[in-house]
């Protein structure tokens, strides 16, 4: 029986485990928390990412290994690939943890992205404004995800402020300010590469964040066949020139019918998390087959899907399972303000019928809100 063993033990670790049952799969995760809720599924291996005798014993008792967040130490993941098979390569996972070596990279590819410049000292702030312009927002290079490491800047008058905030990790983890882009609305493509080559993409889906955290996903996406063919040719661009393995996103803004890529997560998604109920294949089963060598499976979408992300504390479960197209997820997280427990996936045959389900349940849950943009998207 084949062992896949996961860097990382968190939620999306836990749905991979989920989805590998049906294959006959066994797991083995290695997190540096005890209660990783990836545990509750799968052996747990408690040590710090850069423990050599952990990663040795992780490395005996698996026959491939991933992971489930972009923070993986590169250095893990390289020490690891010299002893087992690891997917997607280490220097995926490299280029992933440093948003100038992507944005860099997107450039080198075609792929459209906001100006950008790097930041390591309080003169380069102000010459790095001067050159992007403004509004712009200025980014730590690693380590930041869900809007964390980020300071928007309005004007030069903001540079002040913008450095006490960030400055002092320019040693650290570097910065880079980026310009900000009027999008019209937020897309991600979510894809995934066999060993052999092959590609496929997951319908565009169409995002919208609170506070910087994804607060639903709708998909798939209202776009023609052009736009789908310019994320699918990115997405493409991406994966060959990484020889990626397994499954990816670009998180897309959509500017004036054009795609601009603002960043890669190189593992399974949050905005890909409606493919569970509303795809033929999941993307975390999809991202098994690619790791272990075994043919994708067809990504099509099943009718219409809206995908509710659930943070800091679970809402009342019955207002979505009394939905026909209705699916519960809950992660197993004790709460806690700005966490990820949960999510839940509307399903319906029709965009009407997705709105009115939403409508339904957003006002039985108070979360009129939450749900409102998906509805007048929808209508």
């Amino acid at each position: 029986m084949t062992t896949v063993g996961i860097l990382g033990g968190g939620q999306l670790a836990r749905m991979m485990a989920l989805a590998g049952a049906p294959l006959g799969l066994r797991f083995l995760v290695l997190d540096s928390t005890a209660d990783a809720c990836a545990a509750q599924f799968a052996p747990l291996l408690e040590a710090d990412y850069r423990d050599e005798a952990a990663l040795a014993e992780f490395a005996r008792r698996v026959d491939v290994a991933t992971f489930d967040f972009e923070n993986v130490p590169a250095e893990s993941a390289r020490w690891l690939a010299e002893r087992v098979p690891v997917f997607p390569n280490p220097r995926a996972l490299s280029v992933a943890q440093d948003r100038l070596a992507e944005k860099t990279l997107f450039r080198e590819l075609g792929i459209p992205v906001p100006e950008f410049a790097t930041v390591d000292t309080r003169d380069e702030l102000d010459a790095a404004i001067a050159a992007v312009g403004t509004p712009c927002i200025l980014k730590t290079r690693r380590l930041g995800y869900d809007g964390k490491g980020q300071f928007r800047i309005k004007s030069p008058a903001d540079a002040d402020a913008a450095w006490a905030t960030l400055g002092a990790q320019a040693a650290r983890v570097g910065l880079i300010l980026e310009g900000f882009v009027a999008f019209q609305r937020e897309l991600s493509v979510v894809a995934v590469r066999g060993r052999d080559g092959a590609l496929r993409a997951w319908p565009l889906t169409e995002n919208w964040h609170v506070d910087g955290i994804l607060s639903a996903s709708l998909a798939p996406a209202s776009a023609d066949a052009a736009l789908q063919a310019q994320a699918l040719d990115a997405a493409r661009r991406v994966a060959e020139a990484l020889d990626y393995v397994g499954v990816f996103a670009l998180e897309l803004f959509l500017r004036d019918g054009v795609l601009v890529a603002n960043e890669m997560a190189p593992r399974v998604h949050n905005s890909g998390h409606w493919t569970i109920e509303g795809a033929e294949t999941s993307q975390f089963q999809n991202h098994l087959r690619a790791v272990l060598g075994l043919p994708l499976g067809d990504v099509r979408a099943v009718g219409h899907s809206c995908m509710l992300n659930w943070i800091g504390e679970m809402p009342a479960a019955a207002p979505v399972l009394a939905e026909p197209g209705g699916h519960w997820h809950d992660y197993g997280k004790s709460p806690r303000e700005g966490r990820k427990v949960g999510h839940a996936t509307l399903r319906a045959e029709t965009p009407a019928e997705l709105a009115a389900a939403l409508e339904r349940v957003g006002k039985a849950l108070g979360r009129e809100a939450q749900v409102a943009p998906v509805i007048t998207r929808l209508r």
